[in-house]
C-alpha cells in the first residue's frame, strides 16, 4: 500500500470541495424525515437514549419493591402488583437495558474506532432500533393495565404455565422474543463491522480492545439467545395451543426449560460485563498515559471468558437434585471462570502502575468498578461451591452478588464512559463537579443498598417475596438498604441533570480532549456527519500516539475516500485477518423501510399474544413485502462502474459477492445463530429421551420413514439443484438456470409438503404427548425454512430476469446458495432424528 509521504498533496478536486461533497453526502435528513436517518451516529444516539429511559423506568420499580420491603407485612404493594414489578424490573435491566445499551454504544462509537464511514448495514441497525423500541414499549405498557408478567425474569414453568392465566406470561414471551431478533440483528452488524470495516493495516493484532471484546459478545449473542428464543417457541406453544413441553402428566418436564433459559442466562451475565470491561480498556490506557500492559492476554482472556460462559449454566441449577458428579464437573468450571476474568482485572491494574495515572471523573468510576466487582467476583466464587448455594441460593444473598456484579461491573464503567465519551454524541463535555457528586452518591448509595443484603441472605431471608414477618432479624438490615436505594438514584439524577442541562453557551470540547491514543478521538469539534474525513492507513494500536502528522493527513484528505464525487456514501471493506483494501462498498442512505417493516414484524408478535391470527399474519406479509422492497431495491446493486481509485493509486472493485463480501458474512453468521435455535429445539428431542424409559412412547406410532425420508430426498434433491443454478448463473447460461432454479423451488414445495405429512398422516397429536409435540415442532422448523428458501430461489429469478442479477453480480444467488448449505444440514439433521433415531432406539 501506498502511503501519503508518498504524494506531496492530496489527490483530487480541492480540499473545500471533497469536504463539502462529503458533508452533502453524509448530511443527515432535517424535519420529520430525520426519523429516515441511518447514520451510525443518529442510530446510536436513539438507542443509547431509549436505552437510558427503560433504565430510569427499571429503576423506579426497584424504588417501589424497596418501599414494600422496607418493613416487616407492609401493604404499600399487594402480592400480585409486587409480582408483577419484581418481574418487569428484572426483565427491563436484563433485555431492554443491559444488552441494548451495549449494542447502542458500539453502533454509536465502533465505526469511528475502527477508522470507518459507518457500519456496514446502517439500515439494519435501524430496523434493529425501531424492533428494539416498539417491543420495549409494548412490554412496559403492560404494567399499566394490570396485564404485566408476574412469574419472575426467567418465567419457571410450571408456574407460568398452570398457575398464571391471563395474556401477561405471552406478553414476555412474544415481546422478549422481538427484541431478542433486534440484538440478534445488531450482533451480525457489529461483528461484520469488526471482521470487515478495518482501515487498511489494522491486522488482526492491532484492533482496538473495544473491538475485540465486541466481538467476543456479539459472537456470544449468537450462540446464547438462540437457545432462549428456542425455549420461548415451546413455552408459547404450551401456553396458546396446549403442546405439553412442560407437563409432567404428558410426557413434559420443566426442566428443560431451566436448561434452556440458563444456557442463555449466564452468558448473559457475561455478555452484560464484557462490554464495560471494554470500556475500562479504552479508558485505563488513555489516563495512565501508557499503552495497555498485556494486551495479547487481555484478549486472550475475553475469548476464553466467552467460551467459558456456556459450559457454566448449571451453575444455576445446584439446587435442582443434580447428580454428585455434575455438581463437581459445573462448580469447579464455575470457579475456573474467575481466571481469566482475574487476567484482565490485572492488566488493567498493571497498566495503571507502568503510567503516569491523570485522576478524572471516568477513571474513577473505573476504580469503583473494579473495587466492587472484585467483591461481587469473591461471592460468585462462594455461590459456585455447590454446599454452600445449597444453602444460600434462593436467599437475598444471591441478590446482593448479582448486583454487585452487574452494578459494580457494569454500570459504573458505563458512567465513566458517559463522561469520557460524551464528547463524541454532542461535541461538549459534562462537568467534572457534576462527575465527582455523582461519583460519591452512587458508590456510597450503592454499598449501602446492596452490601447488607448478604447479611439477609445468611440470616435466611428468601428472595423473590414481597414481604415477611416481623421478629426475624431482617427489618433493620431491610430499612437501611432501603434507604440507600433512595440515596443510589440521587446520584443518577446529578448525572442525567449533566447529560441533559442546557450547555448553548458552553464552548465546544476540544478535538480529542482527553489525549486519547484510538482513532474514534479523530472526531472534528463540532462534529461532522461523515465520520472520518479520509480513511486511514494504519499501523500501530494507538495511531494518534505513535503515528506521526496522522490527524494532519487524514483531515486534509491524503488517505483513502477523501472524497464523494458521486455523490454515493462509501467505506472500506478490507480482509479479515490483514486488513487489506477488499472493495469499495456504497451503502445505503436515510429511509423509512427500516421503521415500516419494524411495525409489521412487531404487529406479528404483538397480535399473536392475544390471539388475533389474521392481523398477525397479515402483518406477517406486511414484514415480508417491505423486506424484499428493502433488498430489491438497497442492496446488491450493480454499480455503474466495475472499480473505483478510492486514494493513493488504489482501484478497488465496487461490487464484490462471496466469501469477500459483507452479505455473505452476513447471511453466515445470521445462520450460525439459526442453527443454534434448531440445535436447542433437537436438544430438547434427546432431553426427552434421556428422562423417559420409552422414549419414543410405544403408544405412539411415530411419523414414520417413508414420508420423512421422501420429504429429505426430494429437499436435498433440490439443494443441490440450487448449487447447479449458482454455476450455471456464473457461466451465464440463463435459460438453463431459470429450469433448474424453478425446479428446484417445485422440488421443495414437493419435499415440504412431504415432510409436513409423515406426522400429519400417521396421526401424531401435538397435545397428547411431548414426544408427539417435539415431532411436530422439528417439522414445522424444517418446513418454514424451506418455504423460505423457496422464495429465495424466486426472488433470483425475478433479479436475473429483471437484469438485476448477472453472471458478475451474482451476490443474490451466492449468498441464497450458503442459505441453502445450512437447510441442507437442516433436513438432514430433522429426517434422521424422527425418522432414523426410533429405529435405532428400539
Amino acid at each position: 500500500m501506498n502511503s501519503p509521504a508518498d504524494n506531496d498533496a492530496p489527490e483530487g478536486a480541492p480540499k473545500n470541495v471533497q469536504e463539502q461533497r462529503l458533508l452533502e453526502t453524509w448530511r443527515t435528513p432535517r424535519g420529520w424525515r430525520y426519523w429516515s436517518a441511518v447514520n451510525n451516529t443518529e442510530v446510536g444516539l436513539w438507542y443509547t437514549v431509549t436505552s437510558g429511559c427503560f433504565f430510569l423506568f427499571a429503576g423506579v420499580l426497584a424504588l417501589l419493591m424497596r418501599v414494600q420491603l422496607a418493613t416487616p407485612g407492609a401493604e404499600f404493594l399487594s402480592a400480585d402488583r409486587y409480582n408483577q414489578i419484581f418481574t418487569m424490573h428484572g426483565s427491563v435491566m436484563m433485555f431492554l437495558f443491559a444488552v441494548p445499551i451495549f449494542e447502542a454504544i458500539s453502533i454509536l462509537l465502533l465505526p469511528q474506532m475502527m477508522g470507518a464511514r459507518d457500519l456496514p448495514f446502517p439500515r439494519l441497525s435501524a430496523y434493529g432500533y425501531y424492533s428494539f423500541l416498539i417491543g420495549g414499549v409494548f412490554v412496559c405498557g403492560s404494567l399499566f393495565f394490570d396485564a404485566a408478567p408476574k412469574g419472575g425474569w426467567f418465567m419457571y414453568p410450571p408456574m407460568t404455565t398452570d398457575y398464571q392465566p391471563g395474556i401477561g406470561a405471552d406478553i414476555w414471551l412474544l415481546g422478549l422474543s422481538f427484541i431478542e431478533i433486534a440484538s440478534i440483528a445488531a450482533a451480525v452488524e457489529l461483528i461484520v463491522g469488526v471482521l470487515k470495516c478495518r482501515p487498511p493495516g489494522m491486522r488482526i493484532n492491532l484492533i482496538p480492545l473495544y473491538g475485540w471484546y465486541i466481538l467476543v459478545v456479539a459472537g456470544m449473542i449468537l450462540f446464547a439467545f438462540p437457545p432462549l428464543i428456542a425455549g420461548d417457541i415451546l413455552l408459547e406453544m404450551e401456553r396458546a395451543f396446549d403442546w405439553p413441553f412442560f407437563d409432567p402428566s404428558r410426557g413434559g418436564d420443566p426442566m428443560l426449560w431451566q436448561h434452556l433459559f440458563w444456557i442463555f442466562g449466564h452468558p448473559e451475565v457475561y455478555i452484560v460485563f464484557l462490554p464495560s470491561v471494554a470500556l475500562m480498556a479504552m479508558i485505563v490506557p488513555t489516563f495512565a498515559r501508557t499503552p495497555i500492559v498485556g494486551y495479547g492476554w487481555v484478549v486472550l482472556a475475553a475469548v476464553g471468558t466467552g467460551f467459558l460462559s456456556f459450559g457454566l449454566w448449571v451453575h444455576h441449577m445446584f439446587t435442582t437434585g443434580l447428580p454428585a458428579v455434575t455438581l463437581g464437573v459445573f462448580s469447579a468450571a464455575s470457579q475456573a471462570v474467575a481466571i481469566p476474568t482475574g487476567i484482565q482485572l490485572f492488566c488493567f491494574l498493571a497498566t495503571l502502575v507502568a503510567g503516569r495515572v491523570v485522576v478524572s471523573v471516568p477513571l474513577l468510576f473505573i476504580f469503583a468498578s473494579l473495587a466492587t466487582f472484585v467483591f461481587g467476583g469473591l461471592t460468585g466464587v462462594m455461590v459456585a461451591v455447590a454446599p454452600f448455594d445449597l444453602q444460600a441460593h434462593d436467599t437475598y444473598f444471591v441478590v446482593g452478588h448479582l448486583h454487585y456484579v452487574l452494578v459494580g461491573g457494569t454500570i459504573f464503567p458505563l458512567i465513566g464512559g458517559a463522561y469520557y465519551y460524551y464528547p463524541l454524541a454532542t461535541a461538549k463535555q459534562l462537568s467534572p463537579r457534576l462527575g465527582k457528586i455523582a461519583f460519591w452518591l452512587l458508590l456510597v448509595g450503592f454499598n449501602i443498598t446492596f452490601l447488607p443484603m448478604h447479611w439477609t441472605g445468611l440470616l435466611g431471608m428468601p428472595r423473590r417475596v414481597y414481604t415477611y414477618p416481623a421478629g426475624m432479624g431482617f427489618e433493620t438490615l431491610n430499612l437501611i438498604s432501603t434507604v440507600g436505594a433512595f440515596v443510589l438514584p440521587l446520584g443518577f439524577l446529578v448525572v442525567l441533570w449533566d447529560i441533559v442541562r442546557p450547555k448553548g453557551k458552553e464552548p465546544y470540547a476540544p478535538r480529542n480532549p482527553w489525549d486519547a491514543g484510538t482513532l474514534e478521538w479523530l472526531a472534528e469539534m463540532p462534529l461532522k456527519p461523515w465520520g472520518i474525513r479520509s480513511v486511514p492507513i494504519i499501523k500501530s494500536r494507538y495511531p494518534l500516539w505513535d503515528q506521526e502528522d496522522l490527524v494532519r493527513d487524514i483531515d486534509d484528505g491524503r488517505f483513502y475516500l477523501p472524497d464523494a464525487e458521486e455523490g454515493l456514501r462509501e467505506t472500506l471493506v478490507t480482509s479479515v485477518i490483514d486488513a487489506r483494501p477488499e472493495q469499495c462498498l456504497r451503502v445505503p442512505g436515510p429511509t423509512f423501510l427500516p421503521m415500516i417493516s419494524a411495525a409489521f414484524t412487531g404487529g406479528v408478535f404483538i397480535f399473536g399474544t392475544y390471539h388475533w391470527w389474521t392481523p398477525s399474519l397479515l402483518s406477517g406479509a406486511g414484514a415480508v413485502a417491505t423486506i424484499l422492497i428493502w433488498l430489491w431495491t438497497g442492496t446488491a446493486r450493480a454499480p455503474e462502474k466495475e472499480t473505483k481509485n478510492v486514494g493513493l493509486g488504489l482501484e478497488l472493485p465496487i461490487y464484490i459477492s462471496g466469501p469477500s463480501s459483507v452479505g455473505w458474512w452476513a447471511m453466515f453468521i445470521t445462520m450460525l445463530g439459526d442453527a443454534t435455535a434448531f440445535i436447542s429445539l433437537v436438544f430438547g428431542y434427546f432431553f426427552y429421551w434421556t428422562i423417559h424409559d420409552d422414549f419414543p412412547p410405544e403408544t405412539s406410532a411415530g411419523p414414520g420413514v417413508m414420508w420423512p425420508v421422501a420429504g429429505g430426498l426430494l429437499m436435498l434433491l433440490a439443494y443441490g439443484m440450487t448449487i447447479a443454478a449458482w454455476r450455471l448463473n456464473r457461466a451465464d447460461r440463463s435459460g438453463v438456470f431459470y429450469f433448474t432454479l424453478g425446479t428446484a423451488a417445485l422440488l421443495t414445495v414437493g419435499g415440504a409438503a412431504a415432510l409436513y405429512a409423515a406426522p400429519w398422516v400417521t396421526g401424531l397429536d401435538p397435545t397428547r404427548h411431548s414426544y408427539d409435540a417435539i415431532v411436530w415442532l422439528l417439522v414445522g422448523w424444517t418446513v418454514l425454512h424451506a418455504l423460505v428458501g423457496v422464495l429465495m430461489q424466486l426472488y433470483c429469478l425475478a433479479r436475473r430476469s429483471a437484469g438485476l442479477m448477472t453472471a458478475r453480480h451474482d451476490a443474490d444467488i451466492t449468498n441464497v446458495t450458503l442459505y441453502w448449505h445450512f437447510l441442507a444440514l437442516t433436513v438432514a439433521l430433522t429426517v434422521g432424528v424422527i425418522a432414523g433415531f426410533p429405529l435405532l432406539s428400539k
